[in-house]
């Protein structure tokens, strides 16, 4: 009996495909069945309604034929006989001829709803309603701090709540459950058609696209911009720092809390996972895409975007691509990557998005 002679060279190729064949397993997470994400992501966030209590925080005013609305609603009880108010920008033609398709505009990690307003005359001009929101911890939300500084606080604080005290969801989330009430407080507008409404969002605001519309089949259109990815792909390649940075304050104290020197995965991870949990399982990108099958859905994304590193994001490509596929309407999804392009905005992005609208939601 011949017996079989030791080759390093096939042991060397073994260790080297170990760590190949483990991100492969890793990267096709299967997730649970879309309505099931669904109804998890509505109950985390479910919390009880209250009356929009309409205020018009200036007199409504016409400029060159279009109409500029700025309003606030409550959006929930914060505390006994206290509210959160969500201050908007609504434009909108002066005289328009039955009732209006809408699009929901939102603003980037330190901007605000006057950032968006370019955008909202352009969608006015082209017969649109366009509405902009300041979400938690910006603009008018931000009790006077600058940029990005009292949203690093509220996840900050919401990282550092005990287990007694309320959970907030500063991180994202708690504007899903303010989009879910501005898209309540559109359909009940005399100038809205409710079966017509988009959504639009950059970086921070496009993550708030693809998870607030992906469970509200009321936004019939969406574009998430410089925004799909995967977040758990991202911790597992070493490919965070960029996210980490957007927020920087809130994970310096995070590393502080945890005793690491340093911002690092581990950190990354556990603040993550306390303040928007679920992010890097089922309520990930590659998971959340799939509840939007059936509805246009227009993805635009940068080939070299540190925020939303391209590996990542084709996961998530690849679920829309599968999900749409099975659900017959492939011609409703289109995925743009910007060549050459980070985490920015092109031009021919943004022509891109409103002709998105035009061909969905125009009659």
């Amino acid at each position: 009996m011949q017996r079989s002679q030791f080759n390093p060279n096939l042991l060397l190729a073994f260790l080297v495909l170990l760590p190949s064949a483990a991100r492969a397993e890793s990267d096709t997470l299967q997730y649970p069945p879309p309505a099931e994400v669904k109804v998890a992501f509505l109950q985390l966030l479910d919390r009880a309604k209250v009356a929009a209590d309409l205020k018009e925080l200036e007199p409504t005013r016409s400029d060159r034929g279009l109409r500029y609305e700025h309003l606030d609603i409550a959006t929930e009880e914060s505390a006994p006989s206290r509210f959160e108010r969500m201050p908007m920008l609504v434009v909108r033609p002066e005289k328009p001829t039955g009732k209006l398709p809408a699009v929901i505009v939102l603003h980037g990690t330190g901007g605000n709803k006057e950032s968006m307003q370019p955008l909202l005359v352009d969608l006015a001009h082209r017969g649109y309603l366009g509405v902009a929101i300041d979400a938690r911890y910006h603009g008018e939300r931000s009790g006077g701090a600058e940029g990005a500084a009292a949203y690093n606080q509220a996840i900050t604080n919401a990282w550092r709540a005990k287990s007694t005290e309320k959970q907030e969801h500063p991180f994202y989330f708690d504007t899903c459950w303010d989009l879910w009430r501005l898209v309540d407080y559109l359909t009940a507008r005399d100038d809205v058609d409710p079966e017509r409404i988009g959504m639009v969002g950059f970086s921070m605001g496009g993550i708030e696209t693809w998870l607030a519309a992906a469970v509200d089949e009321r936004v019939r259109v969406a574009v998430p911009v410089i925004a799909v990815q995967s977040f758990r792909w991202s911790l597992e390649h070493d490919a965070w720092h960029a996210r980490a940075r957007t927020i920087g304050a809130a994970h310096n104290a995070a590393r502080a809390d945890l005793g690491e020197l340093e911002v690092n995965e581990r950190v990354c991870r556990a603040l993550w996972s306390k303040v928007v949990p679920g992010i890097l399982d089922q309520f990930d990108g590659p998971s959340m895409i799939r509840l939007f099958a059936g509805r246009p859905l227009l993805i635009l994304n940068g080939e070299l975007d540190p925020n939303c590193p391209l590996a990542g994001a084709q996961l998530a490509f690849a679920a829309a691509r599968e999900a749409f596929s099975a659900a017959g309407a492939p011609d409703l999804l289109r995925i743009e990557v910007a060549k050459g392009v980070g985490h920015a905005v092109t031009p021919g992005e943004r022509k891109l998005a409103i002709g998105w609208f035009d061909k969905w939601l125009k009659r």
